[in-house]
């Protein structure tokens, strides 16, 4: 698969403002400042298509992109502690909202930082997934901060921790552009499939 002109379509506040998916869809989801922007510009080829910022927690909105031959769903950043319980309660009920048309989502890419273990929030979004049968590929990013030899031996701790086979975790790195072709080819199975047989690959 080659991406050639993925463009921003919208943001999306409320579930009322949610679009209704007319390409396949994948959802990207994770903590805050786990890479969810640099992730959306490697795929894209591009630096700017999505903001990226050093400071945590800067997306509270669910934002749409029209990458040719399916939609992706960038959605606000889970357990940053720095903002109010309020605005996290918010971002919660967001999270929810958007999964509760699930039919909408054909896959998930959960995000975590390949240096570090997955945090009590990142094991209730897998509890999650796997409760409601939404499909998902964690994504370990950041994988040029570490070694080769340590970026597999990482891939290998978080399966485990997250009770998945080494194939259903992808290394990659926005620097680098490590893992870029591994996503781009689970991609095009993901958009290949029908719908209802998703959760099989």
């Amino acid at each position: 698969m080659q991406v050639k002109n993925a463009v921003f379509l919208t943001s999306a506040a409320r579930a009322d403002q949610f679009l209704r998916p007319q390409k396949p869809m994948i959802a990207v989801c994770g903590k805050s400042n786990a890479g969810k922007s640099t992730l959306i510009n490697l795929l894209a080829g591009r630096k700017n298509l999505a903001k990226t910022s050093a400071a945590p927690g800067r997306t509270r909105l669910v934002n749409y992109f029209d990458f040719g031959e399916f939609w992706l769903a960038d959605l606000p950043g889970y357990g940053y502690a720095a903002v109010s319980k309020a605005e996290q309660a918010k971002w919660g009920r967001t999270l929810e909202a958007f999964f509760a048309r699930k039919e909408d989502v054909r896959h998930v890419f959960l995000l975590s930082d390949i240096r570090r273990d997955p945090s009590a929030d990142d094991a209730q979004m897998v509890e999650f997934l796997v409760y409601h049968a939404i499909p998902f590929t964690v994504v370990a990013t950041k994988s040029d901060k570490l070694s080769r030899m340590k970026a597999k031996e990482r891939v290998r701790a978080l399966a485990n921790a997250f009770g998945l086979g080494a194939d259903n975790v992808i290394a990659t790195s926005g620097l680098t552009g490590d893992g870029k072709d591994a996503l781009l080819q689970k991609i095009s199975q993901i958009v290949s499939l029908p719908a209802q047989i998703q959760e099989d690959i």
